[in-house]
């Protein structure tokens, strides 16, 4: 029984990529607005309703990686140790998205399967694409302050932990865009995200050290 779940999922995690990368050529030759989702498919050689078995549609195939990243945070968030103090859960939360971005290997980003620069391109200048992610960052947001919230209920309440997550994400996704904007290197988008990450953790400490001091009564 695991062998065959485990020739499954094999098998689907060759598929999604198959998409993924049919996906990247036609965006890359077409453009993403003369592309669909029945010409992915095709490209794939797999049926349009396999495909939305996959992806919702060909937003979510270019953003499927941010989702697996966002996963990954709430999941370091819900797992933290038991004695393991707010402060200390941001660092390795900091260090975790900074870890998710370093799979930016020459032009590909492992995760998604989208070449680097095809992704920037696309979200530079399709304003449906730029939408996308400003919706996808405040989801990822609430999502993670209610998650901090829940891992230290007594100790920062809804408002605090929306502002400090508010601050690592927003540090992150700034200085990440600016470099991309810049046509930075994926190694260098990567340290100007750090960069980012270091400036706002100093002050998240500090805030997260005197709210669980002090919690809400």
């Amino acid at each position: 029984m695991e062998q065959t779940l485990g020739l499954r999922e094999r098998k689907k995690e060759s598929t999604r990529r198959t998409l993924v990368a049919a996906a990247a050529r036609l965006f890359a030759e077409k453009g993403y607005g003369q592309t669909t989702v029945a010409e992915i498919a095709a490209a794939a050689e797999v049926s349009t309703k396999t495909l939305f078995n996959y992806f919702g549609g060909k937003e979510d195939i270019l953003f499927s990686g941010d989702r697996q990243r966002l996963d990954t945070a709430l999941r370091v968030i819900s797992e933290r140790g038991p004695d393991e103090q707010p402060a200390d859960l941001l660092a390795r939360l900091g260090q975790e998205l900074i870890t998710s971005f370093a799979d930016l290997n020459g032009e590909s980003d492992e995760v998604t399967a989208i070449p680097y620069s095809l992704r920037v391109r696309l979200i530079l200048t399709v304003p449906e694409l730029q939408a996308r992610t400003m919706h996808d960052l405040q989801d990822a947001q609430l999502r993670l302050a209610e998650a901090l919230h829940a891992a230290y209920p007594d100790r920062l309440d809804r408002i605090i932990a929306a502002g400090i997550i508010g601050a690592l994400l927003g540090a992150a996704n700034v200085t990440r865009l600016v470099s991309m904007k810049h046509g930075d290197r994926p190694q260098q988008v990567l340290e100007a995200t750090r960069q980012g990450l270091d400036v706002a953790m100093r002050g998240v400490a500090t805030a997260a050290n005197t709210a669980a001091a002090n919690p809400p009564s």
